[in-house]
């Protein structure tokens, strides 16, 4: 491995051309990354090698989280890239503290073994998952219930994030954020927090915009990091409903893919990018790897898509959390405080 040279694929993009967001620490984001939640449908070899793909495509920007349960094996692949010659500091690596390790001490140990599995001595961001201490078996089923679940309880997220805080003083992190919240939790963590959230990462594609939230964490010089950019075809059948809509079927994407010749997922992500948000979609396969970078930066939207687009939300979450219900007689809405108001 010594002697091996990581070199850009000839139809690669260079990393320098992919813009970057900068957060309120003033670290300089790409504005496209890898997701690695793949475990339902690949194995950690190959989501890892993908990473190392990844990085030959033009891709420095690597979004992982413990519960996928492949951080070690893409740990090992992080280390073939930077022996291949990329330096530590032009990767963004991005973790999560899973939902079971909110406990005194715990977000600390959870941020070390991250670390430890990805062979790296800091994070560039690392997340709160959830904004609850629940969680769920690998595989269950969507009417699964935790029956020590919780709702959300402030001052109990606090500590968890008195501890994200603790992260970034050790020098173990370089920023902290939040994953899956609302404007309403989020008001009061930027009212007792220390350290403020520099991202929060949230379900975003075309039938999803969450323009309200959206426009409530920018306002707060907060980087919304969209998941699901291109409508997580490949999501858990848990999270699958009759009534969830395609965005790469919508008529409108369609319409602007055929215009530009390329897949309507690739319409989604340059929607995204040109928005303003950080999006991470996951892909294992080349093509794919490879045509989502390029919509970073060959990103040919007018005005009139993005308004074409903009009328297409149709309010759709697909992943709903509804396995993280604390009490019977609540509907997966009540965990996404829709009336503004926290549910208990």
């Amino acid at each position: 491995m010594k002697d091996w040279k990581l070199t850009l694929a000839e139809d690669g993009i260079s990393p320098e051309s992919v813009p970057k967001r900068t957060l309120a620490s003033g670290a300089r984001m790409p504005v496209v990354g890898m997701g690695t939640f793949g475990s339902d449908t690949y194995s950690g070899e190959v989501v890892a090698a993908a990473v190392i793909e990844a990085a030959t495509l033009g891709y420095r920007h690597f979004d992982c989280a413990s519960v996928y349960g492949n951080e070690a094996l893409i740990g090992e692949a992080l280390r073939i890239v930077e022996a291949g010659g990329v330096p530590r500091e032009e990767l963004w690596v991005t973790s999560k503290v899973w939902n079971d390790m909110h406990g005194e001490g715990d977000v600390i140990k959870s941020c070390k073994q991250s670390l430890g599995d990805l062979q790296l001595d800091y994070l560039d961001l690392y997340l709160v998952h959830w904004p609850f201490p629940n969680f769920h078996p690998k595989g269950c089923s969507g009417d699964y219930h935790n029956p020590n679940a919780k709702p959300y309880i402030h001052a109990a997220y606090m500590k968890v994030w008195a501890q994200m805080e603790e992260l970034v003083r050790r020098g173990l992190v370089r920023a902290i954020g939040t994953s899956n919240m609302t404007a309403a939790k989020m008001k009061l963590v930027l009212r007792d927090c220390k350290v403020k959230p520099a991202a929060n990462e949230m379900e975003i594609h075309p039938h999803l915009q969450q323009a309200e939230l959206f426009n409530f964490m920018t306002d707060n010089g907060i980087q919304p990091i969209g998941f699901c950019p291109l409508g997580s075809p490949s999501r858990p059948e848990r999270d699958r409903t009759p009534a969830d809509t395609v965005d790469t079927e919508d008529p409108v994407i369609l319409k602007i893919a055929d215009r530009l010749g390329v897949h309507p997922a690739v319409v989604c992500l340059m929607w995204a990018v040109k928005r303003g948000e950080v999006t991470i979609p996951f892909a294992v396969k080349r093509t794919q790897l490879l045509s989502n970078l390029k919509a970073a930066v060959e990103n040919p939207l007018t005005p009139d898509d993005m308004q074409a687009i903009a009328r297409i939300d149709k309010n759709c979450r697909l992943i709903k959390g509804q396995v993280f219900l604390w009490r019977e007689g609540l509907s997966w809405e009540d965990l996404w405080d829709l009336d503004g108001v926290i549910k208990q």
